[in-house]
Formats: structure tokens, C-alpha cells, sequence
């Protein structure tokens, strides 16, 4: 019995390994939504608002085959900003999880006159080593908005697109 339960349980640990290894990959974000209403080609659509960062992030399907889809972040004034958005052009790779790296949100935009073509947008977040302000001499720890936090301290957004180009033509 000891000759066939040790090998049986060595395969279920080796089948256990890839998929494992694919939830990593797929990680599910922290938000999760239906896919955004199909979009026609020129027109420029909010994707996100992340009011933390003053940012709206805006997308629009191009019609051109190189480049199908692009999306850009607009920055919001007047605004208590309490995070920063980090523009990452060009980002191939998703940010790592361990340098504290989070996904939070994955957006996705059919194109309105072909479904298959689909714009995804995952927006990623880095919590910030924020604590709370000192006491003033009356005792209390007061934040004011109009006074953004310093960069460094800061929580941080970015956002990656992902398009297969194949499906946009």
C-alpha cells in the first residue's frame, strides 16, 4: 500500500505545479468588471479615472494596423493629488509582484464594428509607505488636501496595453 500511495501523491504535486504556475500568470485584479461597451474607431473614451493620482486614463482604437489601439493619461486640475501615476511607454512586461507590485484593475474595450478586436488595459498599483502625519501641538494629526504627499511615500498607479494587432485589421 506504502509503494503506491507515495508515487500517486508525487503525481498529484507534479499536476499541481502548472497550474500553479498559470494562476500566477492569469492574477486575477483586485476590481472586477464586465468588459466596457464596444467603442467605434476615432473616438476618445475615458477608461478609468483614478482620482488618487489626479489621472484619467483615455483610450481610443486608431483604424491604423500598426498601431490599433492607444490610450494616454490625462492629468485632472485642480486636484488633491495623493498618489502618483508613472507613465511607463512601451511597458512589454507586467510590473513585478515582488517589488510590491499589484494588479488592480484590467479594463477591456471591444472595437464597435469588429468584436473581436479587444483593447486590454490593466491598470497596476504599488501601496506606498505612507503613515500618518505627526501631531500638531494641539495633539491631532491633521492631513490637508491641497498639500499633496512627498513622491517618494507615495502610493503608486501605472497601466500596461495589451492588443492583439492579428484581430484589429
Amino acid at each position: 500500500m506504502r509503494h503506491v500511495f507515495v508515487p500517486l501523491a508525487a503525481a498529484m504535486v507534479l499536476m499541481a505545479i502548472p497550474a500553479i504556475a498559470g494562476a500566477a500568470e492569469s492574477a486575477q485584479p483586485e476590481i472586477q468588471r464586465e468588459p466596457a461597451s464596444p467603442q467605434p474607431v476615432g473616438q476618445v473614451h475615458t477608461l478609468r479615472n483614478i482620482p488618487e493620482a489626479c489621472v484619467r486614463l483615455e483610450g481610443q482604437f486608431t483604424g491604423d494596423a500598426a498601431t490599433p489601439y492607444r490610450f494616454r493619461a490625462v492629468k485632472r486640475d485642480p486636484c488633491a493629488q495623493r498618489a502618483a501615476y508613472i507613465e511607463r511607454s512601451g511597458l512589454k512586461q507586467p510590473p513585478k509582484a515582488a517589488a510590491g507590485w499589484i494588479l488592480n484593475d484590467r479594463i477591456r474595450v471591444p472595437r464597435a464594428d469588429a468584436p473581436a478586436c479587444v483593447a486590454v488595459l490593466e491598470v497596476w498599483r504599488r501601496a506606498g509607505d505612507v503613515a500618518p502625519p505627526k501631531l500638531d501641538p494641539q495633539g491631532r494629526s491633521r492631513i490637508f488636501l491641497d498639500k499633496p504627499q512627498q513622491p517618494t511615500s507615495a502610493p503608486l498607479f501605472t497601466a500596461m496595453l495589451a492588443i492583439d494587432a492579428k484581430s484589429c485589421k
